[in-house]
């Protein structure tokens, strides 16, 4: 498989993640291969099916257990300083990565130890803070904003650093419906690679491809509409 410009080849073999919990053995993932190259890719599933862990391998928040990550050539186990300059992530909540006491600084604090001067830094902060609407807030105190602004500004740090691949793990699932449409249009129309976690099904259909998770397995990966269609028949539907 060839990929375009700006995507990165994503390839799992035959990866399995397992954790204990009290007395017992949890099987996050179970056995998963994949290979994608698709520039807009929805993750869909129900909780605990697996999806938030798939996501965390792809830029080395998560080990697996057996089998072998590779984004872009690079080994998510091995190669993961690297991994984690190509690929940014965005949490779920805001919360868990503002890190700075003002808009700008923590877009900022993204950018350290890049080799940029403090002038580089600045021009980069207004542009990143400008493209996201956030330029009138720079001076803000961060957790002053907004859900949505926060979510804005996780997106907004993360791009800044100048990632090929953005990894959103349900970014949308803190915010009123307003809000999750931005976010989500924001994702969908990033110049980046994107893999998004959702349960929002208006946006899984919007992407290229879509990945189908249940029990830890991954069921099936394609053109979304049937992808989405196959989630709402057997595994929505199932008692």
């Amino acid at each position: 498989m060839n990929a375009a410009a700006g995507e990165s080849v994503i390839e799992l073999d035959h990866v399995s993640v397992r954790h204990a919990a009290a007395d017992r053995e949890v099987v996050a993932l179970d056995d998963v291969s994949l290979v994608t190259a698709a520039r807009k890719i929805a993750v869909i599933g129900l909780n605990g099916s697996g999806k938030s862990t798939f996501a965390r391998l792809l830029n080395g928040l998560r080990t697996p257990t057996s089998g072998r990550v590779t984004v872009g050539g690079l080994d998510a186990a091995k190669d993961v300083r690297a991994l984690r300059r190509r690929v940014g992530f965005v949490f779920t909540n805001p919360d868990a990565q503002i890190v700075m006491p003002t808009v700008a600084e923590d877009v900022a604090f993204s950018l350290r130890g890049r080799g940029l001067s403090r002038a580089e830094i600045a021009e980069r902060v207004g542009l990143v803070l400008a493209e996201n609407g956030l330029a009138d807030r720079a001076d803000v105190p961060a957790h002053d904003l907004s859900g949505g602004q926060k979510q804005l500004l996780a997106i907004a740090s993360v791009l800044a650093a100048g990632p090929s691949l953005v990894v959103a793990d349900e970014p949308t699932t803190l915010l009123d419906a307003r809000n999750a449409r931005r976010i989500g249009d924001l994702l969908l129309g990033l110049p980046q690679q994107s893999v998004i976690v959702t349960h929002d099904l208006r946006l899984a259909a919007a992407c290229d491809e879509a990945l189908l998770f249940d029990r830890g397995r991954l069921v099936t990966a394609g053109e979304p509409a049937p992808v989405v269609d196959r989630y709402l028949a057997e595994v929505v539907a199932a008692p």
